[in-house]
């Protein structure tokens, strides 16, 4: 299996994108902006969304992606794409972005019988199997209802946390699992923790609390810094002490997952 990572960024600028990882060509770990450097063929052959939560910076590209490839799946006879996500992520989905003010009811387009885009409910600790890959959804503690998503591979699992602060439930799963890649999110910098706490995301002191609980030495990939803030995170993660491999997440890495 292959991971490519279409955006790692917690905002966007030139050369920076949302959080979006394409899995294989069939599976869509979060939408943001990133999944805009497809090509048409490849979002074409998106088949499942998973959804974290409801931020914008993860969902952005949803509709957009339905619109762009609605006429070719159509012609096609593709089956409408899966969206997965928590029951209140697809309520706020359905509230405040395909309500036809937002953006046009694409569960519904280009027929209610026959729509492109179709909403997938799921539960913490809910195993998916999608296009023949094991996804698990993870707890995730964010200043809305969110998951995380752990994928299986043969030699270990990919985790991705999502958005999510100091998180007990998380560790106590991960301590059951074998971690073979660990993307986490640390939003801010020492300087703003107090910000980092209020919006429930990390900063490097709080993410070395947090990698305490990983055993093992891991792969871990740091995401969602914003724009113009890498070197300075970075720079303070580099002086945590910990066993696991450390580096800053890239737009076009290819995680290979056996």
């Amino acid at each position: 299996m292959k991971i490519r990572v279409l955006g790692c960024s917690g905002a966007i600028a030139a050369g920076s994108r949302t959080t979006a990882f394409l899995v294989d060509h069939d599976v869509l770990v979060d939408a943001g902006t990133g999944v805009g450097d497809l090509s048409l063929d490849e979002l074409t052959g998106i088949d499942h969304i998973l959804i974290s939560h409801s931020h914008l910076d993860h969902i952005l590209s949803i509709g957009l992606l339905a619109d762009s490839v609605m006429r070719r799946r159509m012609a096609a006879g593709r089956p409408a794409i899966q969206v997965h996500a928590l029951p209140q992520t697809l309520e706020a989905l359905r509230q405040h972005i395909f309500n036809g003010v937002i953006w046009p009811d694409f569960t519904r387009l280009p027929s209610r019988e026959q729509p492109v885009m179709q909403l997938r409910q799921f539960e913490v600790g809910q195993q998916l199997m999608l296009g023949g890959k094991t996804f698990e959804v993870l707890s995730a503690a964010h200043t809305v209802p969110a998951v995380g998503f752990g994928l299986k591979g043969a030699d270990g699992w990919w985790i991705y946390t999502g958005d999510t602060g100091p998180n007990p439930l998380l560790w106590e799963r991960l301590a059951q699992l074998k971690v073979a890649h660990l993307v986490i999110e640390t939003a801010f910098s020492d300087d703003e923790r107090q910000l980092a706490r209020i919006s429930r995301h990390l900063c490097p002191t709080a993410l070395g609390d947090e990698l305490a609980s990983l055993k093992g030495m891991v792969d871990v990939h740091i995401t969602h810094i914003k724009p113009g803030e890498v070197a300075s995170v970075m720079k303070e993660v580099a002086n945590l002490v910990t066993p696991h491999r450390i580096t800053a997440l890239q737009a076009g890495l290819m995680i290979e997952l056996t």
